[in-house]
């Protein structure tokens, strides 16, 4: 990723648990950044980096990201306790995600190409993203496309790794409910797109998706202590469910 350092904290957005914020960096960009010291966890920062890479490979549009550089003076004088604190915690390399400006959060009236949503879907199953639904669509209309935004709740299995972790074959069966995805209607316009979509997601893409990762945000665990090993476990994960047969794939419901 571009790598970019921040002069000025913003405004926190609220909406979330993780205190995000809008920040400016010295490339005149601005920039939501997702914080390294926010409750999560780093590994909810990887998530973000590695399923945005994928969604590329399937033609998902995603925001812009970029790594942030945050230092010790930008928290300095900023009057929100709570803030002040995050930014404390999250002094070195955090996510910056490119702010669309003007773009609004997606609803009913918005009708959607039905081939990109069913893009959508078939990422967010492949991936096991759970947070995007209606109560929370976590996508953006900006200049009347359709932007797919937040994965940090993606590729849960990462969680488990401190522990030990499952073998790969075990996230590749785990079915995807679509009952409460905001595309689930769509799971035809997924299943006509499979092969194609599954396809892109190659050994060799994959292992350019994770290089976007930052070292310093892969923490070692039992079987995986160097940031290379890390990079190759998220790889054999995402290889193993994107192999056939796909049985988390969507299910089209029978009339």
């Amino acid at each position: 990723m571009r790598q970019v350092r921040a002069t000025r904290y913003v405004t926190p957005l609220r909406e979330g648990g993780s205190l995000p914020g809008v920040i400016e960096a010295d490339d005149l960009g601005i920039y939501v950044c997702k914080f390294r010291g926010a409750g999560q966890g780093l590994r909810v920062l990887v998530a973000e980096v590695v399923v945005v890479g994928v969604a590329r490979l399937v033609d998902v549009p995603v925001p812009d990201l970029v790594s942030v550089d945050l230092a010790p003076e930008i928290g300095r004088y900023e009057a929100d306790q709570e803030v002040q604190d995050l930014l404390n915690r999250s002094l070195g390399v955090n996510l910056g995600v490119d702010l669309l400006p003007g773009a609004f959060g997606y609803d009913s009236s918005y009708v959607p190409d039905r081939e990109l949503a069913g893009r959508i879907l078939w990422l967010d199953a492949l991936c096991a993203n759970v947070d995007r639904s209606w109560r929370n669509p976590n996508l953006l209309i900006w200049r009347g496309d359709l932007f797919a935004i937040d994965h940090g709740a993606a590729l849960y299995f990462h969680h488990a790794w401190p522990g030990g972790g499952g073998a790969p074959e075990r996230f590749a069966a785990q079915p995807f409910d679509v009952s409460e995805h905001i595309m689930g209607r769509y799971a035809a316009e997924a299943a006509a797109q499979d092969e194609d979509l599954a396809s892109r997601v190659t050994a060799e893409a994959l292992q350019a998706v994770v290089a976007e990762v930052p070292d310093e945000w892969l923490e070692p665990v039992p079987g995986a202590e160097t940031s290379e090993a890390l990079r190759q476990r998220y790889v054999d994960y995402l290889l193993a469910r994107v192999a056939s047969p796909r049985a988390w794939l969507p299910v089209v419901e029978s009339a």
